[in-house]
């Protein structure tokens, strides 16, 4: 069961990949949190008038940004998912490698933002929104994570001969 689990999230989350649309993205979103991102950072956010179109502005390139980086995330997806049969340690490694590779690299996406977002909306408004994409990000990977078997995790479940 977990395996076509994992199978159906890589699918789902790669058709984002192909440019189809973000609509996993937003389903995701929407079941956590019953609405869209953008209306849960409206909602969480005080921006005043003055700084509203900039920081709007500045948000979709934001988001811009951030899907391509999740773009990748599904990649290391599809490939764990692919790979999982036959996983060995040098491809775990290689997986893992990229896993952390991924997290420095949106590690300073964040920093790059929270720098330029500050410039807008001062820096208590800026970690405040940071804070508020680690959550929602979390609420995304422990639900993507909840689906993905652990390393070896299938094969205690085979019986003798399978």
């Amino acid at each position: 069961m977990k395996k076509l689990n994992l199978i159906a999230v890589a699918f789902l989350l790669s058709a984002s990949l192909f440019g189809q649309s973000n609509k996993e993205d937003i389903d995701l979103i929407q079941s956590i949190f019953g609405k869209e991102k953008k209306e849960v950072v409206k909602q969480y956010m005080t921006i005043p008038d003055a700084q509203s179109a900039k920081f709007w502005s500045l948000y979709d390139a934001y988001e811009t940004e951030r899907k391509k980086l999740g773009h990748e995330r599904v990649k290391l997806i599809e490939d764990y998912a692919t790979k999982y049969e036959k996983l060995d340690s040098k491809t775990a490694t290689d997986l893992t490698t990229r896993k952390l590779a991924w997290v420095t690299k949106y590690t300073a996406f964040q920093q790059k933002y929270l720098t330029k977002f500050s410039a807008i909306i001062g820096g208590l408004q800026a970690s405040k929104f940071i804070q508020l994409e680690d959550y929602i990000e979390n609420c995304i990977r422990l639900s993507i994570q909840e689906e993905i078997p652990f390393i070896g995790e299938l094969d205690k479940t085979k019986t003798p001969g399978q």
